[in-house]
Formats: structure tokens, sequence, C-alpha cells
């Protein structure tokens, strides 16, 4: 542009882990209700895009119930630009049989970010909580109550809830996996 001078532009501020806007992922896995959450913005203001539960009857198939939360985490995450998704792990014993319904909800979850090529990364559900409301044993109540604070939602089941929190809590640790990656 004639007699534009580069120098007297204005300065943008930086990018750093706290205005970088990102779009993640919360799941809370289960088979006969999966919470999920799709969260965006920067970590200091978490913004909800999509709060919701799937549920599966248990006089529906196994399998089509599985292919049920394969193909509603596969169509959210078809429709955004999802950059990680969090999700809660283990917490049951493993040889009970709710943890094994668990354990394939989660396999059909993680296959369907797989092929999106969506991160997975795992956390526990104290760490969740600890996140959220600064106490690792805080109760469905707390979590519900801070996650409404944080975003403004209101997710209408506990499952929803947990999704929420844990997609606040792997967008709250971004500064810190941040610092991490540039000390390496």
């Amino acid at each position: 542009m004639p007699g534009h001078d580069a120098a007297q532009e204005p300065r943008r501020p930086p990018r750093t882990p706290w205005t970088v806007t990102t779009t993640i992922l919360g799941v809370d896995p289960g088979l006969a209700s999966t919470g999920y959450a799709l969260v965006g913005g920067p970590p200091s203001r978490p913004r909800p895009i999509a709060v919701g539960t799937v549920t599966t009857s248990p006089r529906t198939a196994h399998a089509e119930r599985l292919m049920a939360i394969h193909t509603a985490i596969a169509d959210l995450v078809a429709g955004h630009e999802v950059e990680a998704c969090a999700i809660e792990s283990w917490f049951i014993h493993p040889m009970s049989r709710s943890a094994m319904a668990m354990a394939e909800a989660r396999g059909a979850i993680i296959v369907a970010l797989a092929l999106a090529g969506v991160e997975v990364v795992e956390y526990s559900p104290n760490t969740i909580k600890q996140s959220v409301t600064g106490s690792g044993s805080a109760d469905k109540a707390q979590v519900r109550s801070m996650v409404t604070r944080l975003t403004g939602a209101r997710p209408g089941t506990d499952h929803a809830a947990d999704a929420l929190a844990a997609a606040i809590c792997h967008m709250s640790s971004a500064p810190l996996r941040g610092a991490i990656r540039r000390a390496r």
C-alpha cells in the first residue's frame, strides 16, 4: 500500500496459553449414559458449545448400544475442529459388570476419536473434581454447581456435568502442559 509504514502498525499482544482459543471435548463414558461437553474459548473463559447425554436402553442389543455411542461422538467431532478429548479414566473395580460395560463404551468412544484424529487425554475423577471445585472429594452437586458458574451451562444430567468438568480440567491444564513442552 503506498505510503504505508509497517513500523507504525499497532502491535498485537503475543499469543500465550491463556489467549489461545481451543475446542475441547469432555466425555464421561458409560453404556447406559455417556455425558459429553464440547467447550471452546481460552482456558480462562470456557464457553459451552454442546452439552448433553447419549442414553441407550438395556432393551436394545448390546452392539447397537455401542454403535449409538460411537456414532453420537463421531457426529459431534465431525462438525467441529476438536483439539483434544478429555475422558474420565477408570475408577471402579475392573472385574465388575459395570466396569466391563464402561470399558466397552470407552472403547467405542476412543475409536470414534481415533478415526477423527483427535488426541485422547485421560484424567482421574479426583483430578477433574480438584480442577473445577478445588477438592478431589467434591460431590456431584458441587461439580454441577461449579461447572454452571464457570460456563453458564446448565447440564441436564450428572453425566453431562462430569463431561463439562473434564473439558474444563483439560483446558485449565493447558498453560502447564505448554510450559512443560517448552521446557523439554
